[in-house]
Order: C-alpha cells, then sequence, then structure tokens
C-alpha cells in the first residue's frame, strides 16, 4: 500500500490518488501531504481544503454552495414520447427539488425547519429501549458461532431497523431499497460524477425509489400513524405550511439512505478501532460511562464520512489561495480531524482528549440532522459489544473496505470470539 513519504505524484493530482480504492484502508498518509498545502488546486480544476482551519472558515462562508450536483439527465430511450417531453419534465423536477443537504438558503433552511419539527427530542429518545432490545436480539442471534461478520450480522441491520421504525417504512421492504440506497451513496463521490454509466444508474435508482416513496406517503395520508413520514405528509395546520410533494419526496429519500448508511460506518469503524486498541476496548467494558467521550473520538479519528463537495458562488481568498467563481471545492474533514495545528497527537487514538472540536458531522449550516440519533445508536452498540463478545479478535487487519472514498467504512469486519455473554 502506498503511504505518503513514498508518494511521488505532483501534489495537484494528490486527491485522484487519495480516492483510489487501495488507498481506502489508510487514506491518512496522504491527508497529511495535502495538509502541507492547505487549499491546492487540483488539475482537474478543483479545489481541496484540508486544514482545520480552513475548513472551518468555509463551512459558514455563504460564497460556498452545496448545490453542486450536475443537472439531472435521463438516458436516451429511443422513445419520442419519453425523450423530448416526458424525461426532460423530470429533469427540471429532479433537478430543482434536490434533498436538502445539495440546497442553500433559503431553500435549505426552510426544508430543514420541516424535517427538525419531526425529528424533536423526545422522538429519538423514545427510541432508546427498542435499540437496546434490537442490539440484545441481534447479538443473541450469534450464539453458537466463533466468528462473526460484524457488518453483515450488526452494524448494518441495527440502523436499518431504527430509521425504519422512525420514518414508518416498512422494513420487510428493506431488501428493495438496500439496492437503491447503495447506489444512491455514490452520488456524492466526485469521481461518480463523470461516470456516464454510473449516473445514469443513479437516475433509475432515484426514479425506482422516489415511486416507493411517492406509495408509501400516499398511504400515510390515508392511514397516518406516529412516525416521521406521517408527521411530514400531514395537512398544514391553519395559515401554516407543509413541504411540496416534491420535496417531501426528495427529503424522505435522503433521511431513508443517509439515516442507515453513515450509522452502518460508525458502529463498524467504532468497532474495529476497539479491536485496534484493546485497552480501549477494556476500559469501555469496566465503564460504560466513557462511551459518550469514546464517540466523539472515534468521529474524530476515523469518521464516516470523509470528505463532501461544493461550489464556489464567488472569489474567495483563503490560506494564501484563490478560489474562482464557479470552481468545484473538497472539504476533507477528515484530515481537518486529524490537524496537527489543531489536535495534540492527533494520530493518537485518544478518548480522554479535550477540546474535541471535530468535523464527524460536517458543520454549519449542513450540520448533520441525524447527529443524536447516530450518537446513541454507536454508544448502546459499542457498549453491549464490548461487554457480550467473549474475547473479539480481528480476523483480517486492515478489513475489506467499501468502494466509496467519501462514505467510507469496511465493507465486511470479520471477527473470532469465544463465545457470547
Amino acid at each position: 500500500m502506498p503511504d505518503a513519504s513514498s508518494y511521488t505524484g505532483e501534489p495537484d493530482v494528490l486527491f485522484s490518488e487519495i480516492i483510489l480504492q487501495n488507498n481506502r484502508a489508510d487514506p491518512y498518509l496522504l491527508y497529511a501531504r495535502l495538509r502541507e498545502t492547505p487549499v491546492s488546486r487540483q488539475r482537474d480544476g478543483s479545489y481541496v481544503v484540508s486544514s482545520h482551519a480552513a475548513i472551518r472558515s468555509l463551512i459558514f462562508d455563504p460564497r460556498l454552495s452545496s448545490e453542486d450536483l450536475p443537472p439531472s439527465r435521463r438516458p436516451h430511450t429511443g422513445n419520442p414520447l419519453r425523450d423530448w417531453f416526458l424525461n426532460p419534465i423530470k429533469n427540471r423536477i429532479v433537478t430543482a427539488h434536490r434533498p436538502l443537504i445539495f440546497r442553500d438558503p433559503p431553500d435549505h433552511d426552510t426544508l430543514r425547519r420541516f424535517v427538525m419539527r419531526q425529528f424533536m427530542v423526545g422522538r429519538v429518545n423514545a427510541l432508546r429501549e427498542g435499540i437496546v432490545r434490537e442490539v440484545d436480539r441481534l447479538i443473541d442471534a450469534c450464539r453458537g458461532r466463533d466468528r462473526i461478520c460484524l457488518v453483515n450480522d450488526f452494524s448494518y441491520p441495527l440502523p436499518v431497523t431504527v430509521i425504519c421504525e422512525l420514518l414508518g417504512v416498512p422494513q420487510a421492504d428493506e431488501p428493495r431499497f438496500q439496492v437503491w440506497a447503495t447506489q444512491l451513496a455514490t452520488a456524492i463521490e466526485p469521481d461518480a460524477r463523470h461516470d456516464e454509466g454510473g449516473r445514469h444508474r443513479t437516475v433509475a435508482a432515484f426514479d425506482e425509489i422516489s415511486a416507493y416513496m411517492r406509495d408509501l406517503i400516499r398511504e400515510k395520508r390515508r392511514r397516518p400513524a406516529d412516525d416521521m413520514l406521517s408527521g411530514l405528509a400531514a395537512p398544514a395546520s391553519a395559515g401554516g405550511k407543509r413541504m411540496g410533494d416534491f420535496d417531501l419526496i426528495a427529503t424522505a429519500v435522503l433521511l431513508l439512505v443517509a439515516g442507515h448508511e453513515t450509522t452502518v460506518n460508525l458502529i463498524t469503524n467504532g468497532m474495529l478501532q476497539l479491536l485496534r486498541h484493546p485497552h480501549e476496548l477494556e476500559r469501555l467494558r469496566a465503564d460504560p460511562e466513557r462511551a459518550p467521550r469514546l464517540i466523539e473520538e472515534l468521529l474524530r479519528f476515523d469518521p464516516p464520512v470523509h470528505f463532501r463537495t461544493r461550489k464556489a458562488l464567488g472569489a474567495i481568498e483563503i490560506a494564501g489561495e484563490t478560489i474562482p467563481k464557479g470552481a468545484p471545492v473538497i472539504l476533507v474533514f477528515a484530515a481537518g480531524n486529524r490537524d496537527p495545528a489543531r489536535f495534540p497527537e492527533p494520530n493518537r487514538f485518544d478518548p480522554d482528549r479535550e477540546d474535541n472540536q471535530h468535523f464527524g458531522f460536517g458543520g454549519g449550516l449542513h450540520y448533520c440532522i441525524g447527529a443524536p440519533l447516530a450518537r446513541i445508536e454507536a454508544e448502546i452498540a459499542l457498549v453491549a459489544l464490548s461487554r457480550r463478545l467473549v474475547s473479539p479478535r480481528l480476523l483480517q487487519n486492515p478489513p475489506p473496505y467499501r468502494l466509496g472514498a467519501s462514505l467510507r467504512g469496511p465493507q465486511q469486519l470479520g471477527i473470532a470470539i469465544d463465545g457470547i455473554q
């Protein structure tokens, strides 16, 4: 595996090296090379931002736009009615009604307020007992085995169960939306935007999951329940407003996909680090109250989302560089989280770290809506795993990783165990 010291390429292609699959297991040495030039222009015209200070400045800068996805474009079908009339209409609707993480104010703020009214603290906290039961059920299902795959057996099914309950999505439909979610997660990868075949697959997945959500929303309006989708789909109160149907479908898709994809990585990365640092595993087992601090350090040290893309709405001078209007910008949160100018001994996993202002959930206007729920799930999961798995050991280190460089986490995490307590 290449490392930063042996890297011989030019700095203006360094990010293209980072997103290669063979660097997925450990991109941090290459991130250190990036930070040598906190804002660096890449050969493709994009600007990569890697220092903590520069990222923190830009996430609050209104000149940086989240509306950076290319316009929706459905593939040519040979059917004149579809190609000349129906698909252009669909393309305009999808482009104008992106999920809120790809929207700027004022649209972003309006959509976020609708979601936050339903993402109430009480509703999230009410899930805690159910999460505990599901965690125990998943661990109990591993009895009699001497090895498990944490992803398949635990860290994927847990967040799916939780987000389905929160939204009111039938969990029996999980096999249908798993394929769609996996494809849609690639949409935030910078290289995927230049892959015509991949873009067509993403469009097809979005159309299919949108049709699914449209039907589910109709059912929620006929038979409302105590869940987020029912709340979002409910008629507006007197003098109030409700989310438009196109935005509601896009929001529902976002909540379903983002509500489990990132939490899978958070739990899996967390167990991986505990197994690599067995003294921390023992400390957590002996003192579960350490869990919140451990989760915060995990979000800094090995976060589930490594970078996000933006677009400059105007010229921005920062860190000795001028980002021109219209330029793509990549905020490498995981590089900022290991910045030695901000964190002492940044490459040391230290749950006792003070002043841990990381970018594990992004920041600014787009700070992760689901952060409180993700923290609850990860804390309950890692405490239970540390206490109930007997003598857990990694079967492969590093494990195989998922394809995505932005949503980064192991595809599988094989663990040998001596039993279940």
